[in-house]
């Protein structure tokens, strides 16, 4: 009976000290998303806030696939979008944006918020950025008056500006060209994010400028009938899908995996 004792025992032991390691991964993970104190920049860009968690890791995996994907020559141009509105295109373009900057041989990034109408970048970041994509397109600022970064000098972004009148002609203007063609000499990769394909012709405009794009899907949200029309778009437009982004994604990570968080 001893030995059966001494090994339920033993059983016991381990299950608390699993339960124990478990709830210190689940604290870790609530930490992950606390913003730092006196910070304006929003919880959700969990990259910003911890190098080391699990989400930032997926985003650098993420990074990892389409270079692999691109036989020694990565798309130096991307597009992020998504098939409908809410589906978390912004806060993934952020993500992505500071993960790249936080590469070994530190990348020069730049993140362009390329939605004319409802563009989110700077509200993320915490800034306030009047000038943006609207006013270079428009003539009214040059490049460099129109970008800005926070803390990391190999990230900068551009913000998308007042709303125009002309949006569509603006993103299929000569001088959004010209944009990107300037830009690719100052930056080793430039992210656009994009409005949603269904709502708007923009991304199908801006697409083809690029050198292949993202797609968002939201789980539990987006449904398969838009991302099959979405795809479609992208085809339509001759615009290369990189890959499918799947975003909200709950999921347990094996025990095994612990001991390396």
């Amino acid at each position: 009976m001893g030995k059966i004792t001494d090994a339920l025992k033993k059983a016991a032991d381990d299950k608390i000290a699993r339960i124990d390691r478990i709830s210190r991964i689940k604290e870790h993970e609530k930490l992950v998303i606390r913003k730092m104190e006196g910070s304006s920049v929003d919880a959700r860009l969990v990259a910003y806030f911890d190098l080391k968690s699990p989400i930032t890791e997926q985003y650098k995996i993420l990074m990892t696939n389409i270079h692999s994907l691109s036989k020694g020559k990565p798309p130096k141009v991307m597009m992020i979008t998504s098939s409908i509105h809410s589906e978390g295109k912004t806060v993934t373009s952020l993500n992505l944006a500071i993960s790249m900057a936080q590469a070994i041989k530190k990348p020069k990034i730049l993140l362009i918020d390329a939605d004319l109408r409802k563009g989110q970048v700077h509200r993320y970041l915490g800034v306030e950025k009047d000038v943006g994509l609207s006013d270079v397109l428009s003539g009214q600022v040059n490049i460099d008056d129109a970008l800005f970064n926070i803390d990391m000098e190999n990230l900068a972004f551009m913000s998308s500006g007042p709303v125009p009148h002309n949006p569509v002609e603006l993103l299929n203007s000569t001088s959004m060209k010209n944009l990107i063609s300037d830009l690719k000499a100052k930056f080793d990769y430039i992210l656009l994010d994009t409005p949603p394909l269904i709502s708007v012709t923009d991304p199908a405009i801006i697409g083809p400028q690029t050198d292949g794009a993202l797609l968002v899907i939201q789980a539990g949200r987006t449904q398969r009938g838009m991302v099959d029309r979405a795809t479609e778009l992208l085809n339509q437009a001759q615009v290369k899908l990189l890959g499918n982004v799947l975003v909200n994604v709950e999921y347990h990570l094996p025990e095994y995996i612990y001991r390396y968080l």
